[in-house]
């Protein structure tokens, strides 16, 4: 096979995990009387974890402490609520089936706070895969590789054998970061047109062309 690992980000590229989002931000916009985002809105906010995603929702301007408080309401809203509208996305679960049984360790790297990470791919995913890591203290968020590159090596795989598998710039810039070859999926939070000059050569619109660049078929 051409790679010894995949890692896989998880919002956007292995689950949907917008409407559980968008859920929980316009929770915590409606704790300060503020009028709710819609999808489009939030899935244009998505991708550089929850901190981020909520000091884009709030207005400009926003103090800090308010800052805290929307990210507090957010966290014990979606801690809650985090799998009452998110679903893998067509053929995921064939796809991880096909690499399981070719002996491929899979993982999964997200900018998700890494308790909520876990709680989702051991929900959707048993059995699955081999390891999961989110944000947490000892893994910055993406593009930092200190993740990717922490998975790999539990896989026992070097970078340059291990395929990154994402649907943002982000990964995109994780891969190439850690050293490692990227693929990228169009059914997730960001279009080709988003991508621009991110867009990597391996470029896919089917899990199972995905599948066939990964085994080689």
């Amino acid at each position: 096979m051409k790679f010894d690992a995949v890692i896989f980000d998880l919002d956007g590229t292995l689950l949907n995990t917008l409407g559980d989002l968008r859920n929980a931000v316009n929770h915590a916009l409606s704790t300060f009387g503020l009028p709710p985002r819609t999808l489009e809105e939030v899935r244009a906010f998505v991708g550089n974890g929850v901190a981020n995603l909520i000091r884009r929702a709030m207005p400009a301007g926003s103090s800090e402490e308010t800052l805290a408080q929307a990210l507090a309401a957010f966290r014990a809203y979606y801690n809650a609520h985090l799998n009452v509208e998110t679903v893998p996305y067509p053929g995921v679960i064939s796809m991880l089936k096909d690499l399981k049984a070719a002996g491929l360790p899979v993982m999964v790297n997200s900018n998700k706070y890494d308790a909520a990470l876990q709680e989702l791919v051991k929900c959707h995913f048993p059995n699955l895969y081999f390891r999961a890591a989110g944000e947490s203290d000892a893994c910055p968020r993406k593009p930092d590789p200190t993740a990717a590159l922490t998975l790999a090596r539990a896989a026992g795989a070097a970078p340059e054998k291990t395929l990154y598998v994402g649907d943002s710039a982000v990964d995109v810039n994780t891969a190439r970061n850690a050293g490692m070859s990227c693929a990228w999926v169009s059914w997730g939070f960001r279009s080709r047109e988003d991508m621009a000059s991110d867009l990597p050569e391996a470029a896919f619109d089917t899990t199972q062309a995905l599948a066939d660049y990964i085994l080689g078929r």
